[in-house]
């Protein structure tokens, strides 16, 4: 098994066409069984009208199975405290998720902005 319990990921929801809903999820593996994983942690949702990705503030829990063609799954630090992670627009790199100290993953869906 490559992923285990108590490991953290940052997940990033391909869309299926042009106005499909833009997600990620960023949270903790509390089981999984292959790579059907139970995860706990934070939604972030697309907001067209705003531009940004917003983080909805409830912790919840969700089934994935990671090796879907469908998540571009990035491992982060398993220390990383989750409920300070949030996303910012950084010069020269575009989207990142940070948590504003030590952690900084960049997320760019289309690569740097210069």
């Amino acid at each position: 098994m490559l992923i285990r319990n108590g490991e953290k990921v940052h997940v990033m929801y391909r869309t299926l066409h042009e106005n499909g809903n833009r997600r990620h999820f960023l949270g903790e593996v509390m089981a999984c069984e292959g790579a059907l994983c139970r995860l706990e942690g934070y939604e972030f949702l697309y907001a067209p009208k705003k531009g940004v990705f917003v983080k909805k503030p409830e912790r919840r829990a969700t089934l994935m199975n990671l090796a879907d063609s469908g998540y571009v799954v990035n491992l982060i630090d398993a220390d990383i405290d989750l409920v300070s992670v949030d996303y910012h627009y950084e010069e020269g790199i575009g989207l990142v998720a940070t948590d504003g100290e030590h952690f900084s993953l960049n997320i760019n869906e289309f690569g740097a902005h210069g």
